[in-house]
């Protein structure tokens, strides 16, 4: 900051330097659909107040009055309406860093609570009654219980008599005493991945950049997670029974960085084959290999019995590859997504088998990164 900016500058001041000038959410909207998402998550108002909606309850900090001076949040649900089928979420930040109100409600060991009563619980009804969101991700709940939010009243006229009553989706972000507790999914902490069959839904929301959920303008390339180990991280989250929010950390200038477009758009790529593996499949009797490290698996249901997905991040070697956890059958059947052929296998002595990878050319593998074998007709 002394570097580069005045002496006397506050944090106030750069609102005025986002602008946002080159936002497009149609081009937003594309490339969250190239990537195969189904839900997009768009923050609407972090723990520093800055409202990315033209709302009535932040006077000149928000983006219809200062900065961009358009509705950010309005452009982009419309856009993904429009141009998707994705469901379009709303994070949102209960408490802010910065606020009087709420700085006074903290001191007062939040016995009072004008902050919620004048702040930030009316701009959640705003959003909610304004854009009508399939999800609210709720955060910035941790130094105090749910009953100084009143979470309790919002959901239960979110639930009841909201506009979005029928369809709205929540996180579990309510209060200290609701965190991994209470809520339509379990988040619990950031970037939370048990590597464990969950009771519950749950989501493993984690960011790109490793080291910012926002933009760094110093951001180098080895700073960004790369593909094998990104679908590693959703092959263990969705095999354990939960969802995968992937953050991307947009310019002041209103654009998704390059290499995160790039990463969003491999992304697609590796599920217009692999899809069928992650898109409605649901949690093995194994989650990972008994045998084999970095084996995942998931599953479905088959017209002829279950059917089960195993995922492989490294390609052999040596043209096999074992799976210890299933148990094949006279009528088990090995496949590669993606790929024609049936594979050869031998089951193994004491359960379990070996697939057998003949030479493939290189123009007919049928993905990077991570590849998965489909197991049909096994016994467990």
């Amino acid at each position: 900051m002394k570097q580069n900016y005045r002496a006397d500058f506050t944090y106030a001041d750069f609102a005025p330097m986002f602008k946002a000038e080159f936002y497009n959410p149609d081009q937003w909207a594309d490339i969250f659909n190239a990537s195969g998402a189904q839900y997009v998550v768009l923050t609407t108002k972090h723990h520093e107040g800055f409202c990315n909606w033209p709302t009535k309850y932040s006077w000149n900090w928000n983006a219809g009055d200062v900065g961009p001076k358009r509705d950010l949040v309005g452009d982009l649900a419309n856009s993904i309406r429009k141009r998707t089928n994705i469901h379009f979420g709303v994070y949102h930040s209960m408490f802010e860093w910065f606020n009087p109100l709420f700085l006074q409600d903290q001191a007062n060991n939040f016995t009072t609570q004008n902050f919620v009563r004048d702040k930030t619980m009316p701009e959640l009804y705003e959003l909610v009654n304004n854009y009508e969101p399939d999800l609210i991700w709720s955060d910035g709940d941790w130094m105090t219980s749910y009953d100084y939010w009143n979470a309790t009243n919002f959901l239960a006229w979110l639930y009841n008599d909201s506009p979005v009553k029928d369809k709205i989706v929540v996180n579990d972000r309510w209060g200290k005493d609701a965190r991994c507790k209470h809520g339509g999914f379990l988040d619990c902490d950031d970037s939370y991945n048990p590597g464990i069959l969950q009771k519950r839904k749950w989501e493993n929301c984690m960011h790109l950049d490793k080291y910012s959920w926002g933009y760094r303008r110093r951001m180098k390339y080895e700073d960004v997670l790369g593909m094998q180990p990104l679908l590693q991280e959703v092959m263990e989250t969705i095999s354990c029974g939960g969802n995968i929010l992937i953050n991307v950390g947009p310019t002041s200038y209103g654009e998704i960085p390059p290499i995160f477009e790039e990463r969003l758009r491999q992304m697609g790529d590796w599920l217009k084959v692999n899809g069928e593996a992650i898109y409605g499949s649901k949690p093995w009797s194994h989650q990972n290999d008994t045998v084999t490290p970095g084996i995942w698996y998931t599953s479905k249901n088959g017209s002829t019995g279950p059917v089960v997905y195993a995922s492989i991040p490294q390609w052999p070697e040596n043209g096999e590859v074992f799976l210890g956890a299933p148990t094949p059958s006279s009528s088990t059947k090995v496949t590669l997504l993606g790929y024609p052929k049936t594979f050869d296998f031998n089951p193994g002595v004491s359960g379990g088998l070996t697939i057998s990878i003949p030479p493939i050319n290189v123009n007919d593998m049928p993905c990077q990164w991570i590849w998965v074998f489909k197991l049909e007709g096994i016994k467990n």
